[in-house]
């Protein structure tokens, strides 16, 4: 009896080895996994600096495909007022949606110019409504300018505005610094798992590469399914809802929105990772997932209610039928995951 409960304690303690650490020794260890972190997306920052006008074109396609479909369902967007609610003689500010060339002399796209409404025979036509002054001569009075009708329903001359003369080189160091962190996930994943894995059994700490795909891949599963649904789909309503007015979208707050939304999917699709880990540990059974669903949906709207950006059931639904699928899928992982460590408990 003596020896079995040698081989046990041996065991035991073969299982435990390497855990012991001090309290000093696991402050000096989230020191050295924190600076390794700051240090791969300081690398990665400066990487990704290089293509910031890409990834952030990248960042905006979703919101000109909104304000295209915007127009095309009627709404008027800033670069784009539609002259046919306009009259024959009518003034106004116009901000060209193409370049425009009067011989050698060229109005740059989205040149607010002074502009009025002419019917030249049974059309109607946008002109300068005075002289223009460039830095390569002057454009006479009457000179056609391009009608946004005639344009593509993708409006490529459609910018988001900065409003101060820093805001750009701002906005693009934010658009390299959460490229970086997005880039980094696995890595950071790691350092995570790294930090935590000595406080664990070593049999636990297999479960290592299990974590890191499954963190990265529904990380990714969950921003690419904001990107291209939950996004596109409240800008919709949102434009719409703004049909009475001529939206003129800044860029900064727009960057907010797209990465609120994306991060927030990317973190919400954690959860079969985190149960993944947390069932394999012991921490959480399929049981106690199971007893509180109709709590857990309650909560699941509750959240898809405030990480949504509108207020519209269809968009509600967006966001939470992903949680809830996600949830009833953890409880399978649970249930999959925690059979071996049940049968080996017992």
């Amino acid at each position: 009896m003596s020896l079995k409960t040698e081989d046990l304690e041996s065991r035991v303690e073969d299982e435990l080895a390497g855990t012991e650490m001090s309290l000093l020794e696991h402050l000096e260890e989230l020191r050295q996994r924190l600076l390794r972190c700051v240090l791969a997306i300081l690398i990665l920052l400066a990487g990704c600096w290089f293509f910031r006008e890409p990834i952030f074109q990248f960042l905006e396609t979703p919101v000109r495909q909104a304000l295209a479909r915007a127009e095309a369902a009627g709404v008027r967007t800033a670069l784009h007022p539609q002259p046919y609610e306009l009259r024959p003689g009518d003034r106004f500010q116009y901000s060209l949606p193409e370049e425009v060339r009067v011989g050698w002399r060229v109005i740059p796209a989205g040149t607010p110019v002074p502009a009025r409404v002419e019917q030249r025979g049974e059309e109607l036509v946008i002109v300068l409504a005075e002289p223009w002054m460039t830095d390569q001569g002057l454009i006479s009075a009457g000179t056609r300018l391009p009608d946004p009708r005639r344009a593509s329903l993708n409006p490529t001359g459609e910018k988001l505005i900065v409003t101060t003369v820093q805001e750009a080189f701002s906005l693009y160091i934010r658009v390299a610094f959460y490229a970086a962190v997005f880039l980094a996930m696995p890595f950071l994943l790691y350092q995570l798992w790294a930090f935590v894995s000595p406080g664990l059994y070593r049999h636990e700490r297999r479960y290592v590469l299990p974590f890191l795909i499954m963190g990265s891949a529904f990380f990714v599963l969950g921003a690419a399914f904001g990107y291209y649904i939950a996004f596109p789909r409240a800008a919709d309503w949102l434009l719409q809802l703004g049909s009475d007015f001529r939206p003129l979208l800044r860029a900064s707050d727009y960057f907010d929105l797209i990465l609120v939304i994306m991060l927030g999917l990317g973190a919400v699709f954690q959860i079969p990772t985190i149960t993944l880990f947390l069932a394999r540990i012991g921490v959480v059974t399929p049981q106690m997932l199971w007893r509180p669903w109709r709590y857990a949906i309650l909560g699941i709207f509750v959240l898809a209610a405030i990480i949504s950006p509108t207020g519209d059931i269809p968009n509600l639904l967006v966001f939470a039928l992903p949680m809830i699928a996600l949830y009833f899928l953890s409880i399978g992982i649970a249930w999959v995951v925690g059979r071996p460590a049940a049968r080996k408990a017992s």
